[in-house]
């Protein structure tokens, strides 16, 4: 089983459950690839009835209570622009030191601390609806930070794209979701402003040169 909104990017999957916040920001319009799965409460409810299965699949737990309410659409989409914006940040200047007790809370999480009969800890979201994603969004990015996987999943690259990729590569140098799609995308773009460029000294040249003739 594939993540929905992922699929429509034929990105790659993160691993585990840092899959779940890639999925989430991968519901975004773009105009080749779909529409908004954000965007009305239909649309919604069936999307993250598969998100939140498939993540519990992963996560080897029973699937959440998915339940929208009619005001969880809004709270959705701006969890989704927060994730977002920490994505666009470069993953060299993404902090990585602990954080302390901060000053100010700006997100908050539910979640429950539990153990397996090996004595194993694993952390839980709980609640339901937009509640529940969002906790389960800040426990997986927390566990990603911690992994070192955090800062391979990335935006592309691309303006008419950004959709949310794991990079695999080696050097961790990554920049496009697909390179046959946004990457041919990018060098064709650059190869004819390129060519532009170069018609305009041509021209400048040629230019010249009447001037000094008629002189």
């Amino acid at each position: 089983m594939s993540w929905m909104a992922t699929a429509r990017f034929e990105a790659r999957s993160a691993p585990a459950g840092l899959a779940l916040v890639q999925e989430l920001v991968n519901t975004h319009a773009v105009e080749r690839d779909g529409a908004d799965l954000l965007a009305d409460h239909a649309t919604t409810q069936q999307w993250l009835e598969e998100a939140s299965r498939q993540w519990a699949g992963e996560r080897g737990l029973k699937p959440p209570d998915p339940a929208l309410s009619e005001t969880d659409l809004q709270a959705l989409r701006e969890l989704r622009a927060s994730v977002q914006d920490m994505l666009a940040i470069p993953p060299d200047e993404r902090p990585t030191d602990p954080v302390a007790v901060p000053s100010a809370v700006t997100h908050r999480a539910q979640v429950y601390l539990v153990t397996d009969e090996q004595n194993r800890v694993a952390m839980v979201p709980v609640g339901a609806g937009a509640g529940w994603l969002a906790s389960a969004i800040w426990s997986e990015i927390l566990l990603a930070q911690r992994t070192g996987t955090w800062s391979r999943l990335k935006l592309c690259r691309e303006p008419g794209c950004v959709s949310a990729f794991y990079d695999a590569s080696r050097n961790g140098s990554g920049v496009w979701h697909n390179v046959r799609s946004c990457g041919n995308i990018a060098n064709l773009r650059a190869s004819r402003t390129r060519k532009k460029k170069h018609s305009a000294a041509d021209g400048t040249v040629t230019s010249a040169g009447n001037v000094a003739s008629t002189n």
